[in-house]
């Protein structure tokens, strides 16, 4: 194991904010992506805004970015960024509907788990306006994409196409 493996631990063991004091402050990004899978109807629905309870891309693009906004309470040992800018944007296929959340900063440690939970619950918002139609969708493949900046660079996703 490196010492970069678990940097979340202390030499005890226990769990640790990662101490980002006297780093400079660089620019960064990282882009997510993730689908929600459901019937050739219901996205259907979602494109004609159809869906009972309102424009559920606007909806889930608003639940996208306050959940970015909020990363840092929702997972513990999440650094509070002040993020310069989160985008969400939607790709509408027959059975499913591709989300892809990009969040920019310039801090002291990236914003990927900014973008994850960004993807994560603009997906659940899909889920959410779109259940009384369609129970089953699958929301999945939720996965980092990009992701620039800091002292480790850029790293993408080697299947990924034009990510951002």
């Amino acid at each position: 194991m490196t010492d970069r493996s678990l940097t979340h631990l202390d030499p005890q063991g226990n769990a640790r904010m990662v101490d980002v004091t006297l780093k400079e402050p660089t620019p960064r990004r990282a882009v997510a992506r993730g689908r929600v899978l459901m019937k050739a109807e219901t996205t259907a629905l979602v494109a004609q805004k159809a869906v009972a309870k309102g424009d559920v891309l606007a909806v889930a693009r608003v639940a996208g970015i306050m959940a970015a906004k909020k990363t840092s309470e929702l997972l513990p040992l999440c650094h509070p960024l002040l993020l310069g800018a989160v985008l969400i944007n939607f790709k509408i296929d027959d059975e499913f509907i591709e989300v892809e959340a990009q969040v920019d900063t310039v801090d002291r440690t990236g914003v990927e788990m900014e973008a994850l939970t960004a993807c994560s619950v603009a997906a659940l918002t899909i889920y959410d306006m779109c259940k009384s139609a369609d129970r089953g969708m699958v929301i999945g493949e939720v996965a980092l994409w990009l992701k620039t900046g800091g002292k480790s660079g850029t790293w993408r996703r080697e299947d990924a196409v034009n990510p951002a």
